[in-house]
């Protein structure tokens, strides 16, 4: 198999929805091309194969790759590199999927509509396919292909190691499973997303702002950006499970009041999540404020969040172009 020819995304496109599945589209290709095939002769588990494929290929927003091409298109960079961080990136946040799906975490039969990897193969495969994909990633961002400079590659590395580990993804699942079956306090839940979901996304904001080679303190913007968007993305999943809104989620709803989930609305109510998921979309704009038209990918995701978590949207000031 060839490598995806990269072209520059979502050019001339004006609406978001065309925007985020031109970049789905473009980063699903890389996933194709870098993700093993299931051929016997390859020596390699046909089986394990084709449940990593399953996992990754064919379903998601991609909103974490757009997050990461958007703002390395915001710094000034358009390149494939952009597009191979980014499918390391969706590799790792599938394995997590896979992995969060088990019947030992959140014990899921549904994932982006359809069943999750556990119940479509079996535990043990999606055990295996996870850890996969989780090393699989590493490997993306640490090859030449990924770009020239070691120096960034090793950045690269280091950074979704952090984002990934007991300090970020991981850390916050944890802590997630420990506060099932009682009330959190709100700044009990806010660590949880902060953890859980928000780092991945600072790392996705502050990749892109090192694939434009910006100085520290233009990474310390894009990071906070990408904390906050995350923070926002989050509750408003919350907020949709809470509704029970499956087609929207892709899963089964109302399974964390079910579960006993620690999130805001556990701690103090939907209208009180509905309050912080505005103020987040207010911190991730103004961050936002640097940035003149090229910064127009970010804002519309932005406003994609505010109104994905609520049937009216959020304050318009936050997701205000210019």
């Amino acid at each position: 198999m060839t490598a995806p020819v990269f072209a520059p995304i979502a050019e001339g496109m004006k609406t978001f929805a065309e925007r985020l599945a031109a970049t789905a589209a473009t980063v699903e290709a890389e996933l194709d091309f870098v993700l093993p095939l299931p051929a016997a002769e390859s020596g390699l588990s046909v089986r394990l194969v084709e449940a990593m494929r399953y996992a990754v290929l064919g379903g998601g927003k991609r909103i974490r790759p757009f997050v990461l091409v958007e703002t390395a298109k915001a710094f000034g960079h358009a390149s494939p590199s952009a597009i191979r961080v980014a499918a390391a990136l969706e590799c790792l946040h599938c394995y997590s999927l896979v992995h969060d799906d088990l019947p030992a975490m959140d014990d899921d039969d549904l994932r982006r509509g359809r069943p999750t990897v556990h119940r479509a193969f079996d535990e043990a495969t999606a055990i295996l396919a996870g850890d996969a994909l989780l090393t699989l990633a590493f490997e993306l961002l640490a090859a030449p292909r990924t770009h020239p400079d070691a120096a960034v590659r090793v950045v690269l590395v280091s950074l979704l190691a952090v984002a990934a580990g007991d300090r970020g993804m991981i850390g916050g699942q944890m802590l997630d499973m420990d506060g099932e079956g009682r009330v959190p306090t709100p700044d009990e839940a806010e660590r949880i997303r902060a953890l859980k979901t928000s780092a991945l996304f600072g790392f996705a904001a502050e990749a892109g702002a090192v694939l434009g080679g910006v100085d520290i303190a233009g990474r310390r913007v894009a990071r906070a950006f990408g904390l906050a968007f995350g923070d926002a993305f989050q509750i408003a999943d919350d907020l949709l499970d809470h509704a029970g809104d499956a087609v929207a989620l892709g899963k089964a709803g109302t399974k964390d009041a079910a579960r006993g989930k620690p999130t805001l609305i556990a701690a103090a109510g939907r209208a009180a999540a509905v309050a912080r998921l505005d103020e987040a979309v207010t911190s991730a704009g103004d961050w936002l404020a640097g940035f003149g038209p090229e910064g127009d990918g970010l804002r519309d995701a932005l406003r994609f969040v505010a109104e994905r978590g609520t049937s009216s949207p959020t304050r318009d000031p936050a997701v205000t172009r210019g």
